[in-house]
């Protein structure tokens, strides 16, 4: 694991949401300076595409203080309604920003659209729009750089969304750049052409946020490497002898898992408990992107039994009553363990040693159980075991 991964890995949700806050203002202000800015000086000085760029900026104003209402919201701890915590509030969040960029980007080109109708009647573009496009060019690009490398070392979806979203920005601000030097070199439609593909850009940018934020919100697992890593880890547990039914969904910047693993049919249930733990564990420990892991232990030998049959067979207190007589001629027994396996019930019951007599051997018990028990519904075989009763 990379050694900024271990960071973010260790930091508080307060610490995230402080720091994701930290590089939001800083957005804040750069966007609120070029908002301004543009707006102003494309009124000015005639240029429509301009004048799209500053409404675009103040869509990313817009965005910045939904991201840090979402990286507030988002930091709150689980709670009994939240039980998995907050931090689907960020996708949320992002699928707002990516409707907004879709909102935007529509009516850019709209406009433009309509403006292009009637080019001859624009006014002449002045020399001051095409500087100040030349600085949000390089203002939002210097932005993204920010913003990408504190997203990516928090490992925020919502934040590298909006830096994504920022570069977007600076390359829709190229385009105006050209546009407006195009018209100050006589071919004043350009400013408007420059507009239209500036509002695609956006329209196609807010589609991909979107998309991203509804799988995200349906559920949508995550990709095949990273399903292939989870399985390999889990594989290289001891005492995991299979694995199936992974599933994965995303959580904000994590992701939550649940499995079923096959373990040996035998052992305890203290002992498939701890198998459990430990595969959990190991998968946290090696997949920084997994928030939690619900591991499910199946039986060995039963992998592929129907769980509606399983659940058909009789509880303990059923099979136990039924025993009473089957063991009334031995020792009363001081253990008896059930294993529910391949659709049926096999019995272990422990005798004291020093119970049994000559006449009496556990060979000749079993047979007798086992003519008696033919054609039973639910038990398969009972096994007699002898063990030493503590001094």
């Amino acid at each position: 694991m990379a050694q900024a991964d271990r960071q973010a890995m260790q930091m508080t949700p307060a610490a995230r949401a402080a720091v994701a806050q930290r590089a939001t203002w800083v957005s804040v202000a750069v966007n609120l300076v070029m908002t301004a800015a543009q707006l102003v000086v494309g009124w000015l000085a005639h240029s429509q595409s301009l004048i799209a760029h500053g409404l675009h900026s103040f869509s990313d104003l817009l965005s910045d203080f939904l991201v840090i209402y979402a990286s507030r919201k988002s930091a709150h701890p689980a709670d009994p309604s939240h039980p998995y915590g907050h931090a689907r509030i960020e996708t949320a969040a992002t699928l707002v920003l990516g409707v907004a960029l879709i909102l935007v980007g529509a009516g850019i080109l709209w406009d433009s659209g309509i403006r292009l109708q009637h080019a001859e009647a624009l006014p002449s573009i002045e020399t001051i729009a095409l500087w100040t496009a030349v600085a949000t060019v390089l203002a939002k690009e210097g932005l993204y750089h920010y913003l990408i490398a504190v997203g990516r070392r928090l490992r925020s979806q919502l934040l590298i969304a909006n830096a994504l979203h920022t570069r977007a920005d600076a390359a829709s601000a190229l385009v105006v750049v050209v546009g407006i030097g195009g018209a100050l070199l006589g071919w004043g439609f350009l400013d408007l052409l420059a507009a239209a593909l500036m509002g695609f850009m956006i329209l196609r940018m807010g589609g991909q946020l979107a998309w991203g934020a509804i799988k995200e919100l349906i559920d949508t697992g995550l990709d095949e490497a990273s399903v292939v890593a989870i399985r390999q880890c889990l594989l290289a547990t001891p005492g995991v002898l299979g694995v199936h039914d992974l599933r994965t969904r995303r959580m904000a910047h994590q992701a939550l898992v649940d499995v079923h693993v096959l373990v040996d049919s035998r052992i305890s249930v203290s002992e498939g408990h701890c198998i459990a733990e430990t595969a959990r564990i190991r998968v946290l420990a090696e997949q920084p992107d997994v928030l939690d892991v619900l591991v499910h232990i199946d039986p060995e030998a039963d992998p592929a039994t129907d769980p509606a049959v399983l659940a058909g067979l009789p509880g303990r207190a059923t099979v136990l009553a039924e025993l009473q007589e089957l063991l009334a001629e031995l020792p009363p027994p001081r253990r008896i363990v059930l294993h529910y396996l391949c659709g049926a019930i096999e019995v272990e019951v422990y005798v004291d040693l020093a119970h049994l007599t000559e006449a009496l051997s556990l060979a000749q018990a079993e047979k007798a159980l086992a003519e008696r028990l033919a054609g039973h519904p639910a038990i398969r075989a009972i096994h007699l075991n002898a063990c030493v009763a503590p001094s």
